[in-house]
């Protein structure tokens, strides 16, 4: 599998993704430092808001394959500048989060991504499992093989990963 890591402003679902990538049950955790999982780096929301802890980004990125730019459906406006994605060295996907919010707008949510670069962009929510699978597809290398399939999609919310990949 490819290493991941996660980016975006604070409550955008880094860690409540991370936790569904993993197979985990899904519960409320406040980042507070960068942690490094087997395939996933999840990092806290105040370093891709503050200008000086941007810079850590940077250097964590370079121990990752890809490079996961999050963006919560419910948002008012995002935080990636058009053409960001430009200066990184890594490929760059974009994850629209909280798709099943009552109050999500995907389509802006997915233009404000393909905006900032991010090829190719993922719809998930995390609760239900639409899109996990997606993402772990994307991350799966030459010969890896995936412990479900398509069809399984709509019943993936607490599928357990670890036990084919480990502690993701």
């Amino acid at each position: 599998m490819k290493k991941i890591i996660l980016m975006g402003r604070s409550e955008c679902g880094k860690t409540t993704l991370t936790q569904a990538l993993k197979g985990d049950v899904i519960s409320y955790q406040k980042t507070q430092y960068i942690n490094h999982y087997d395939v996933v780096i999840d990092t806290p929301g105040e370093y891709a808001e503050t200008t000086t802890l941007a810079r850590a980004l940077a250097l964590y990125a370079y121990e990752a394959d890809v490079v996961g730019l999050l963006l919560n459906a419910t948002e008012p406006y995002s935080l990636y500048p058009p053409c960001c994605t430009a200066c990184c060295t890594r490929p760059v996907i974009g994850i629209v989060t909280q798709i099943d919010h009552e109050k999500a707008d995907v389509e802006r949510a997915h233009n404000w991504l393909a905006l900032a670069g991010c090829r190719p962009i993922f719809h998930v929510s995390s609760y239900t499992g639409e899109g996990i699978w997606q993402i772990l597809d994307y991350l799966r290398e030459p010969g890896d093989s995936l412990p479900w399939d398509s069809e399984q999609e709509a019943n993936h919310p607490r599928m357990v990963l670890s036990d084919k990949f480990g502690d993701l």
